[in-house]
Order: C-alpha cells, then sequence, then structure tokens
C-alpha cells in the first residue's frame, strides 16, 4: 500500500478502516465521545448515586437533615447569627398586605375597589398586630408568626401551620393562626389510601388532608387526620414547601451545607486545639541527660540550695518557683539568665503559637461563603466581613441575592400570608363589617377574585442611597418609571405617600412653612462634584 493509499484510508467514510497497532478488528475499547468518559476513570468509576423517586429520598433523609440543621442554628454561632440575618433579610417586621381584588368579577368599579381594598387593608393591620386576634396562642403578631414560619422553613424545609376558629369573649375575631412545627406531620405511606409521607391526596395528587400527630397523656403519641379544607374553600392547614415535581414534602436548603457547617466547626476546633497544645508546650528542652538533671539546670544557684536544705528533688523545686512567681514574684533583672544554667548538649526551644496558619481564613471564608449560599445571602451579610469589597460589588452582590430574597418571598411567606387572610376576609364579610357585593354567598361564588393581593416587604438594600435616588430620578424623567414603581422599590405604598403629603402640604400651609422640595431643587448637582475617597469605584 502506497502513502497515498493509507492518507486516503484516515479519511474514508467506511467503518472498515485501518486497524490500531496490537489490535485486531472489532476489538473493543476503541475511542468514543460518551457523556462522563462512559463511566470510566477515577472521577466517575466509584460515583454511582442511585435515581430514586423524590418522595423516597425525603422520607429517608429528612429527619436527620432537620435534626441535624436545628443542632447547628442552636449550637453553631456562624449558622445562628447568619438564619437570623435571612429572617431579617425575607420576612423583616412582616410584609404587608396590598388588597388588589378584580374589580369587574366582584361587581365594582375601579373606584369602588379601592376604597374597598384600602378599607380592607386598615382593619387586616388591626387584627394582624393584635397578638390575642391573630393568635390561637395570644404570643405573637402576625408578622412575628410569619417570622416562626420562615425559621421552621430554614431548618425543616416546610411551613406548616393551621387555622382554627376560636372566639373569645373580649375578641372581635374568631379566626386564629397556630404556627406548628412540621414534625408534627406523621412520615407514613400507604400507596393504597393514597397517603404519602403523611399527606392524603386525591386521584389527580392534590393534597386533600394530612396525617399528623399529637400527644396523648394515656395513650401517648396517636395519629389524626386532618382536612386540608372546608366544604367552602376555607382553607384548615397551611402546608408550604419548595420541592422537586412530584414530592409531597419539603427540605431544609441548608441540608447540602451540611457536611460544610460541620467542616467549618471542626477546623475551628482543631486550631484552638493546636494553639492550646502550643501553649502549654511553649518550651522544650532536649539533651543526653536525665530529666532530673535537666530541671536542676533550670535552677538558680540560690534554687538549687534551697532544695538541697528542703532536701526536695529538683522538679519540685522547679515547680514550687514557678508556682511562687505566678504567686505574685516580680522579675528579678539581677538574676542571672537561666540559659546559662543548661549543661553542654542541651538545648532549649521557645516555640510561639503559630495558629491559625496563613491559610486558615482563606479556608474558612471558603467555607463561610458556601453557608451564605445556601441561606440565600452575601458572604459580607452573613459574616459582617466587608474587607475588600467595593460599592459595585457590593450593589452586584446584593442585587443577585434579593433576587433569591423574593423568590422566598412570594413562595414561601406570600402562601402563608394569603391564607390566613383569605380565613380573616370571610369571617369579616361573613359578619357584616365589611361589605361585599352578594354578601357572604357572593364571596363564596368569587373567593379568588376577592382574595387576590399582594404581600410587600423590605425594599432591596442599597449600598448608597443618593446613588439609587439619583437613578429613579433618571429613569422617571425619562418616561419609563412611574411614581408607583418608585415607591414599591422603597417598600412603601403609593397611596399612603400620597395621602401623607396631603397632609403634610396643608400643615405647611396652615403654618405659612416654605415646600422643601423648592430647596432641595437648589441644591448642587453631585454629579459636577468630586467623588470623596471613601467611593472605591471613584479612585
Amino acid at each position: 500500500m502506497t502513502l497515498l493509499d493509507r492518507v486516503r484510508g484516515l479519511f474514508s467514510t467506511s467503518d472498515k478502516g485501518v486497524p490500531a497497532p496490537g489490535s485486531s478488528p472489532g476489538q473493543a475499547g476503541r475511542p468514543a465521545a460518551s457523556y462522563m468518559r462512559g463511566g470510566r476513570g477515577v472521577t466517575f468509576a466509584g460515583w454511582n448515586p442511585a435515581l430514586r423517586d423524590a418522595n423516597e429520598e425525603l422520607g429517608e433523609a429528612w429527619e436527620k437533615a432537620a435534626a441535624r440543621t436545628l443542632d447547628l442554628v442552636h449550637n453553631n454561632g456562624w449558622i445562628a447569627g447568619a438564619v437570623d440575618q435571612a429572617v431579617a433579610n425575607t420576612v423583616g417586621e412582616g410584609l404587608r398586605l396590598k388588597a388588589s381584588p378584580e374589580a369587574d368579577a366582584i361587581g365594582m368599579t375601579d373606584d369602588q375597589a379601592r376604597e374597598w381594598s384600602r378599607r380592607v387593608e386598615r382593619r387586616f393591620q388591626l387584627w394582624a398586630r393584635t397578638p390575642t386576634e391573630c393568635d390561637i396562642e395570644g404570643r405573637r403578631t402576625f408578622g412575628q408568626m410569619q417570622a416562626a414560619a420562615f425559621r421552621g422553613w430554614l431548618a425543616t424545609g416546610e411551613v406548616l401551620a393551621e387555622l382554627p376558629f376560636r372566639r373569645r369573649p373580649w375578641g372581635a375575631y374568631g379566626t386564629k393562626v397556630r404556627v406548628l412545627p412540621p414534625q408534627r406531620l406523621s412520615r407514613k405511606t400507604e400507596l393504597h389510601n393514597r397517603l404519602v409521607n403523611g399527606v392524603y391526596t386525591d386521584r389527580d395528587g392534590m393534597p386533600i388532608g394530612y396525617l399528623a400527630t399529637r400527644e396523648d397523656p394515656y395513650l401517648g403519641t396517636v395519629d389524626f387526620r386532618v382536612r386540608a379544607r372546608d366544604r367552602v374553600g376555607r382553607p384548615r392547614v397551611v402546608h408550604i414547601f419548595d420541592g422537586a415535581p412530584g414530592s409531597y414534602r419539603g427540605i431544609s436548603p441548608m441540608t447540602p451545607a451540611l457536611q460544610v457547617a460541620r467542616q467549618f466547626d471542626q477546623l475551628a476546633d482543631a486550631t484552638l486545639m493546636s494553639s492550646i497544645v502550643q501553649a502549654l508546650f511553649a518550651v522544650t528542652i532536649t539533651g543526653d541527660e536525665p530529666t532530673e538533671e535537666l530541671m536542676q539546670g533550670l535552677l538558680t544557684p540560690q534554687e538549687q540550695a534551697k532544695a538541697s536544705v528542703e532536701g526536695v528533688s529538683p522538679v519540685e523545686a522547679y515547680l514550687d518557683a514557678v508556682g511562687g512567681y505566678y504567686d505574685g514574684a516580680t522579675l528579678d533583672v539581677g538574676i542571672n539568665g537561666r540559659l546559662s544554667h543548661l549543661f553542654p548538649g542541651q538545648e532549649m526551644k521557645f516555640h510561639t503559637n503559630d495558629n491559625p496558619g496563613a491559610d486558615y481564613k482563606a479556608y474558612s471564608s471558603h467555607l463561610l461563603r458556601e453557608i451564605a449560599r445556601c441561606l440565600g445571602l452575601t458572604y459580607e451579610s452573613a459574616t459582617g466581613d466587608y474587607a475588600g469589597a467595593t460599592y459595585s460589588s457590593v450593589r452586584m452582590a446584593t442585587g443577585e441575592i434579593f433576587k433569591i430574597t423574593s423568590y422566598r418571598r412570594s413562595n414561601i411567606i406570600r402562601p402563608f400570608c394569603q391564607a390566613a387572610y383569605e380565613a380573616w376576609l370571610e369571617e369579616e364579610i361573613e359578619i357584616g363589617s365589611i361589605p361585599f357585593p352578594g354578601g357572604i354567598d357572593g364571596f363564596n361564588a368569587n373567593r379568588y377574585a376577592a382574595c387576590r393581593a399582594e404581600w410587600r416587604g423590605t425594599p432591596k438594600p442599597t449600598a448608597d442611597d443618593l446613588k439609587t435616588a439619583k437613578a429613579h430620578q433618571t429613569w422617571r424623567e425619562m418616561g419609563v418609571m412611574s411614581d408607583e414603581m418608585i415607591a414599591n422599590d422603597l417598600g412603601v405604598e403609593i397611596e399612603d405617600v400620597m395621602e401623607q403629603r396631603g397632609r403634610e402640604d396643608a400643615m405647611r400651609t396652615r403654618y405659612s412653612l416654605p415646600d422643601p422640595s423648592e430647596a432641595v431643587a437648589a441644591l448642587p448637582d453631585r454629579a459636577d462634584t468630586k467623588e470623596t475617597d471613601d467611593d472605591p469605584d471613584a479612585q
């Protein structure tokens, strides 16, 4: 075969190419472009996890994951502080109601719906801010119950609550909320009864009831079934989670970081122990002589004479001397240095504390970053360490993390608030405190249109409020941002702002005060001034 024929064979589309040296036609092991290297190599050869249903995974891992997460929250200062920060960022003082009923569906005009919404919001605040009205236990406001529910979700991946009706003699409302620990739900699965991890479903998979547990003084732990809603659709049990498709239970978002959190504790403990050991054994002596002779070399002539008179060993004399020193003896610079009393061939080393090592901070920061990521926080927010952070980096990180905060507000806290709001509004309409077209029957027929609402929390944090204000001003002047959109970014209600401004304008007119907006307009534009040194991006 000529060289040209061999070259042609390399680019031939036929499967009958020239076999590789040392191999025969049809031999296995030919190179192939397969996923994951075909399962070969040190990376994939021993990595063979089982692909199981999400409910099986949750049923097996939930209890240990929840217990370990709670243990970290109780005993790890970093985790406890980060959880507090996550609750503050997501819930704050509590999400606020913004009623937005569908006017056409409930038979109201836009103006009527607006006035109706304002009345509903004011009356809901009375209920939500009074613990004896909103909490069945009479201990928490509705905002505090939101925080408790979110804490439970961070630890267990679930929010569990019930909406009992209990009217007390001194109260105006019967609708109450009780936040429950998710471990009160049973983990049983009975497929023939459509029970999966404590959740009863219909044939379509929709939850219709729950199997809960309670402690009986005579029978111990007993199971009982609770319906998810009553016959008119009023929620009785609130069960919220964020899981994979087909799952009926959730798991803590901290689960992927449990090993990392444990490693951080072990790193801190090992570093501390190393420092303690180095502090205890700060001096070592090496030599060929016995220990007693070495200890005698550490004593001054006065101490050696005293030991000889008292008949004690050099070890005891040395320990007495050390004890006497710490009992109040002062350093006598007139005594010769004790290094001169060492015998030939002896060596004394003074050890300094080298811990934590140079890589301790870098590695511990890496572990804390992973923990903060699972909690939906920036590293700076979770640890309070802003060393090396710039305005741009903080602004970008805050903007990215705030999307996670918004997601959790919408999918974890909002359903909890919405269920309580629906139950409360139903009672208000039924007793006639809030008028509604068609009364309670009209409400039940248009429940979802009447209960449509938004739940707003604290605004996105900003690194520079003045720059944010200038950006809002620019967008507004360009016509792409309205006053309501700016108010939403600031976490306030535009109607509340306009109403308050109207009252303040009337007060200024009454007292002959100037309009403050004119004074603000007279101030020089900061864009025309030189940036200060505290702005890292301006340097």
